[in-house]
């Protein structure tokens, strides 16, 4: 469980004084119930989750969870101070019907029920759950989540359920500690949320003056985090602005260098898992084709191996980099060099590639242009994702799946350049993600936005029409 700790300026915790001194109880009724049914009917409220909010209330027999008898740290109180507090999660209180939720209201609700009609009762009861369904889904799947947008979260029928956990939420005792429960459980989320809520919470109206850009560019990042659902568990996590794949274990971490797209081809951000991997993955061509069709061509025109995924490589295995000069050398004794092809985005897999299903029909891969991993600014592929010490990543998915007797053979394969594929029990999960800005050991590192998309997402999740900053 993710702990939460809620922090607020002088001026505003005055306010929550104020409203925790409230001991009066409202008897909710028969009369509520109804009204809440008719106006879910009709559909005449502007909901962000209309089917999630209608299950929620059905299960309930349309009784209310927030006007009811409840002492000042009730669970009304408590939902209504977690919607104030949702910058400190990076998200913008817009999105959580400000208009309609207010404290003025709810007091005279549950201090001066004859005053207040069973109509505006019922409004603000439906809304406040809306309200709280809206801001579990943003913290589970994100806002923007582009593969579960809004419409399709509210027709799951499966899965994480956010009316279910709400409902959850409710028996407990520490009500905003269960709702702040449906984050992302990874490492890099956990440290971001901490400091966020330092960030938004601790620090305000102190000495501290942190920067509104500053606060903005962490908060798409978690946004991002949100998209990656990724879980504490054993994972593959790669991260484009950083070059970097880092296999996430229960007790080690181990991180790699990394080769992603260029902004003309960029690495498109997913989620899967890897089966199996393969060794030697690459077509063999026979020289005589090599010599008698391609050679000539690539004389003709230096890019045209590269463009058609083929590789060549001399006596010793190195790889020859097809541009003018080498290939004159090549035509003068052809038969000394090994031509071969791969399948994929790139001009050479090199020893491996990790399989995993996607509809862009990239993967991680060896190359044999190692000296690229020297470079500091590594967006140089096709969209795949070359992966340093490719047949170490192999060896440790294989000590993972408990078949490390299985790496002698890997070994073999390797030096003998033998294709042999290599299945996982269990398969790993995979997430390619772009994530610009990070917290580690306490300190935020921040990477170039190499496909310039920090900005139209800061503008979207923050409902703005013009960019806020120019980074």
């Amino acid at each position: 469980m993710i702990s939460l700790l809620f922090v607020f300026s002088a001026g505003q915790a005055a306010k929550k004084i104020s409203i925790n001194k409230s001991s009066v109880f409202i008897l909710a009724d028969s009369t509520l119930s109804a009204e809440i049914e008719r106006q879910l009917v009709s559909n005449e409220l502007s909901l962000y989750y209309p089917n999630s909010v209608k299950t929620f209330y059905q299960k309930r027999n349309f009784n209310s969870p927030w006007i009811k008898p409840q002492s000042g740290t009730g669970s009304t109180w408590q939902a209504m101070l977690l919607i104030d507090c949702v910058l400190q999660f990076g998200l913008s209180r817009d999105d959580y019907h400000p208009h309609e939720l207010n404290y003025d209201d709810l007091h005279n609700i549950l201090e001066k029920p004859g005053t207040i009609t069973i109509k505006r009762q019922a409004r603000f009861d439906i809304i406040l759950t809306d309200a709280l369904l809206n801001f579990i889904n943003n913290l589970h799947f994100g806002k923007l989540n582009p593969d579960y947008p809004a419409k399709k979260i509210d027709s799951l029928t499966t899965g994480f359920r956010a009316e279910k956990a709400l409902t959850d939420a409710i028996m407990e005792k520490d009500f905003m500690n269960a709702i702040g429960d449906v984050q992302p459980k990874s490492k890099e989320y956990t440290e971001m949320q901490h400091h966020m809520r330092l960030w938004t919470g601790l620090y305000t109206g102190d000495c501290y003056e942190i920067p509104e850009s500053d606060i903005r560019l962490l908060a798409i990042n978690m946004e991002r985090l949100r998209w990656a659902n990724v879980d504490s568990g054993s994972y593959i996590m790669v991260n484009i602005p950083s070059y970097t794949l880092t296999l996430y274990e229960a007790d080690s971490t181990y991180e790699f260098k990394a080769i992603v797209g260029t902004s003309e081809n960029p690495t498109p951000t997913l989620g899967s898992q890897i089966s199996y991997f393969t060794t030697a993955p690459e077509w063999k061509v026979r020289n005589k084709i090599f010599r008698k069709e391609l050679l000539p061509r690539a004389l003709e025109d230096s890019s045209f191996l590269g463009n058609n995924h083929y590789a060549i490589y001399d006596g010793k295995g190195e790889y020859i980099e097809p541009n003018a000069a080498n290939l004159s050398l090549v035509k003068q004794n052809p038969r000394k060099y090994r031509v071969t092809r791969s399948a994929g985005c790139d001009k050479a897999f090199g020893l491996v590639v990790f399989r995993f299903p996607n509809i862009y029909d990239v993967y991680l891969h060896d190359t044999p242009e190692r000296q690229l991993f020297k470079k500091q600014q590594r967006d140089l592929s096709h969209g795949c994702v070359r992966v340093e010490y490719a047949e170490k990543l192999a060896a440790l998915l294989l000590k993972y799946d408990g078949s490390g007797n299985k790496i002698a053979a890997l070994d073999k394969a390797i030096l003998k350049y033998q294709t042999k594929n290599f299945t996982l029990q269990k398969p790993v999960p995979l997430k390619i993600a772009y994530i610009t800005s990070i917290v580690s050991k306490g300190e935020v590192l921040n990477y170039k936005d190499i496909y310039k998309l920090d900005n139209s997402l800061e503008m979207v999740l923050y409902n703005q029409t013009q960019q806020f900053t120019n980074r």
